[in-house]
C-alpha cells in the first residue's frame, strides 16, 4: 500500500474547517489593515535561497529539498515565503510609482524543509505571513507587530508573549561580530558541534543555541545593543515606546537573532509556553530584512521591508490545547426526505432551486426509509427539512418542517420554487 510521505500530513473533512476559520478569520483583519494576497511558485531558483536566506543558514545548507530539474536547473522548494516575495516584488517592479507605497502583502501557503518530524513540525509546513515593502520606521515595524497580535486575538489564543530585539545595521552588525568571536574562542572547546561549525561562518547563530552548555556560555556574551548606531538605537527606542502606547506588552531578548541572515534593526518572535510543547516555542516570528531586495535586485533598488510568518501547525496545536472551539464552518441550511421513485425528479429539481437561492442544501440517496431520513437531517443538524412524498406530488404541494422548533407548514410547489427566501426566513424566524 502507498503511504503518504514521512513528513507530511492529510488535512481531512473536519479537520479543514478549523484552516479554514483562521484563514478567514486572518483575512478579515489584514483586509482592515489594506494587506493583499500574493501567490508565488512552490519552487523557485536555488540560488534565491541561497543568496537571500544565507549559505551557512541550517535551511539552506541542510534542510532544503533541492534538485537539478530535466533542464539541469538548480531548482528548491520553497522552505521559506519571504524570499520568494521579494523575488516577485523585483521581478514584478512592484516598486513603481503606479503601485501604493508602502505595499503591503500577505500570503498562505505550504513550505518545505527536511527536517526530523515532530508536533507542529512537519517536513511539509503551513505559514501565513506578510511583508511591507517601502516602510522604513519604527510606525511600519510596530503596526505590523500590532497585526499579527491582533490575528492571535481574534482567535481567542491566551497565554502567549511578544519578545523583540534589534539587529542593527549590516556595519554594526559586522562590528559585534567581532566582538561576539573574540568572547567565544576561548570557550571553543566546550561548545557544541553545531555553534563549533557556527562561530566563523554565523556566530550570531550560537546566540540561539538550544544547548545547556551553549546557553550557559552566551549568557555573559556582550549585548547586541550595546553595538547599535544612535540611529538604530533611536528606532528601537522609538519601537519600544509605540508598543506601550498601544498597551502591548514586550520582553527584549538581546540573544535572540533568528534564524536567517536577511534580518536586521527590529526582530520579534510571539512565543507559548504551553504544556502542548513543554517549551517556550515561536508560533510567530518576523523583522526587518532592509537589505534583501538589494540584494536580489543587483543594488538597483534599496527598499526596506519587514514581515513575519504564524506556523500554522503550531496555531492549530495552541488552539486545540486551550480548547478554543471552532464555529461550524458548513452548516446544514435544508435537508431534503423523498420516498419514492416517481419524487426523485422533483426532490433533485427542488434541491438545485434551493442552492441557486444560496442556501446550503442535501438529500438521501440511498432511498431509505423516511424516519433514518429524517435522522440523518437530525444529526447533520439541518435548519430546515423539506418532505416530498406521493401526497406532495398529488396535492403539488412541499412540507417545511424547522427542525429546532418541530413548526412545519405546506406550500405550494410554484410557490417554492420561485421565492424559497421567503420561505426560509418565515420558517426560521
Amino acid at each position: 500500500m502507498i503511504q503518504k510521505p514521512k513528513g507530511t500530513v492529510d488535512i481531512l473533512p473536519g479537520q479543514v474547517e478549523t484552516w479554514q476559520y483562521i484563514e478567514q478569520t486572518a483575512r478579515d483583519i489584514l483586509h482592515r489593515y489594506r494587506f493583499f494576497e500574493i501567490r508565488t511558485p512552490l519552487f523557485e531558483s536555488y540560488d534565491l535561497f541561497s543568496r537571500g536566506v544565507g549559505e551557512t543558514t541550517d535551511v539552506v545548507t541542510k534542510e532544503m529539498y533541492d534538485f537539478h530539474d530535466k533542464g539541469d536547473r538548480h531548482i528548491a522548494l520553497k522552505p521559506e515565503g519571504t524570499a520568494p516575495i521579494v523575488r516577485a516584488y523585483v521581478e514584478n517592479k512592484l516598486f513603481g510609482p503606479e503601485h501604493v507605497k508602502p505595499y503591503k502583502v500577505y500570503y498562505m501557503g505550504s513550505m518545505f524543509r527536511y527536517e526530523r518530524p515532530q508536533s507542529g513540525r512537519q517536513r511539509q509546513f503551513n505559514q501565513l505571513g506578510v511583508e511591507v515593502f517601502g516602510g522604513e520606521s519604527a510606525e511600519t515595524d510596530v503596526e505590523t507587530i500590532a497585526l499579527a497580535i491582533d490575528i492571535l486575538n481574534a482567535l481567542k489564543v491566551s497565554d502567549f508573549k511578544l519578545v523583540i530585539n534589534s539587529l542593527g545595521t549590516p556595519e554594526t552588525r559586522k562590528e559585534y561580530r567581532d566582538k561576539l568571536v573574540a568572547y567565544l574562542e576561548p570557550y571553543f572547546d566546550e561548545l557544541s558541534e553545531d555553534s563549533k561549525s557556527r562561530l566563523y561562518q554565523n556566530p550570531l547563530r550560537v546566540l540561539d543555541s538550544k544547548d545547556a552548555r551553549d546557553i550557559e556560555i552566551v549568557a555573559d556574551a556582550p549585548s547586541i545593543l550595546d553595538s547599535l548606531s544612535e540611529e538604530s538605537q533611536k528606532r528601537f527606542e522609538d519601537v519600544q515606546q509605540l508598543l506601550t502606547a498601544l498597551d502591548i506588552p514586550f520582553e527584549i531578548d538581546s540573544n535572540m537573532v533568528r534564524g536567517l541572515d536577511y534580518y536586521q534593526e527590529t526582530i520579534f518572535e510571539i512565543m507559548t509556553n504551553e504544556e502542548t510543547y513543554g517549551t517556550e516555542t515561536t508560533i510567530c516570528g518576523g523583522g526587518n530584512y532592509n537589505g534583501l531586495v538589494a540584494e536580489l535586485s543587483d543594488g538597483k533598488q534599496q527598499v526596506p521591508g519587514f514581515g513575519f510568518a504564524i506556523g500554522m501547525e503550531r496555531l492549530i496545536l495552541l488552539m486545540e490545547s486551550q480548547g478554543i472551539s471552532v464555529p461550524a464552518q458548513h452548516p446544514l441550511d435544508v435537508y431534503v426526505v423523498n420516498f419514492g421513485e416517481e419524487t426523485t425528479a422533483a426532490a433533485t429539481q427542488v434541491m438545485q432551486k434551493v442552492r441557486h437561492a444560496g442556501y446550503s442544501c442535501d438529500r438521501d440517496f440511498f432511498n431509505r426509509k423516511p424516519r433514518k431520513q429524517f435522522k440523518e437531517a437530525d444529526k447533520l443538524a439541518a435548519d430546515l427539512v423539506i418532505t416530498i412524498g406521493q401526497d406532495e406530488i398529488d396535492h403539488d404541494e412541499i412540507q417545511v418542517k424547522n427542525m429546532a422548533t418541530g413548526e412545519q407548514n405546506a406550500f405550494p410547489l410554484q410557490q417554492f420554487l420561485t421565492d424559497f427566501g421567503s420561505i426560509y426566513q418565515q420558517m426560521t424566524n
